[in-house]
């Protein structure tokens, strides 16, 4: 007698609700890491935080892990969660990582983005300017971290966009000091201006030298403002 198979179990699914909380959670954290509002090395209270942002403690706690995975966050044993501390070498250890890999971006972006990705890339460059006329610091992060990520997509390599999408990450809290430094944002623009060029004239090897110049003169801000 032959028995009946047994029931397939299916997974369980995590409410629309209960995704889209751990997705605020994440972005509201984020956001005020890269800016700064949470210092470097400051814990961070959970019930503050949760107060913060209007969300439960599981959103909170499921964000701090995703952040601490992209090293925002330092999660430590019996203590808590804490901004990652930030210091000058970290920062130019990253940057030769992204020097390396931006410029290749470039060279595959030159070759392959589409007229509406410039005409975007163009919009978001404006959008940068406008923020800086504004003094909107927040703009001015969501924008930049903006202007890369369309430059990566329009690599057309995955491998590439999830190496950038880390280091990118990891750097954005630089980006926020470096914004501090006198005349850096008014060089931001020029560079952005000069990578779009390059890219609407598929010229890869000007495109991978303008993101070279943008990368050092970061580079620079941050070294200036060290001393």
């Amino acid at each position: 007698m032959k028995t009946a198979a047994p029931a397939r179990k299916t997974a369980a699914r995590a409410p629309a609700e209960d995704l889209s909380r751990n997705e605020a959670a994440y972005t509201l954290m984020k956001d005020a890491l890269v800016t700064l509002v949470y210092k470097p090395g400051e814990y961070l209270n959970t019930a503050q935080v949760m107060e913060r942002f209007g969300l439960g403690r599981t959103p909170i706690n499921q964000a701090l892990h995703r952040l601490s995975a992209e090293g925002l966050v330092q999660i430590i044993p019996r203590k808590g969660a804490m901004a990652a501390p930030l210091s000058i070498n970290d920062a130019l250890e990253l940057i030769e990582v992204r020097l390396v890999n931006e410029m290749l971006c470039m060279r595959l972006a030159a070759a392959a983005i589409t007229p509406a990705e410039i005409q975007e890339l163009e919009a978001i460059a404006q959008d940068f300017e406008t923020a800086a006329a504004q003094r909107d610091v927040v703009g001015l992060m969501n924008t930049d971290r903006m202007f890369h990520e369309k430059i990566a997509a329009a690599a057309r390599n995955s491998v590439l966009l999830d190496i950038l999408s880390v280091l990118h990450a990891r750097s954005q809290r630089f980006w926020a000091i470096s914004f501090s430094t006198e005349g850096h944002v008014e060089e931001v623009m020029g560079e952005h201006r000069a990578i779009v060029a390059a890219l609407v004239s598929r010229d890869g090897a000007a495109a991978a030298e303008a993101a070279k110049t943008h990368i050092l003169s970061f580079k620079s801000s941050l070294l200036r403002l060290s001393r």
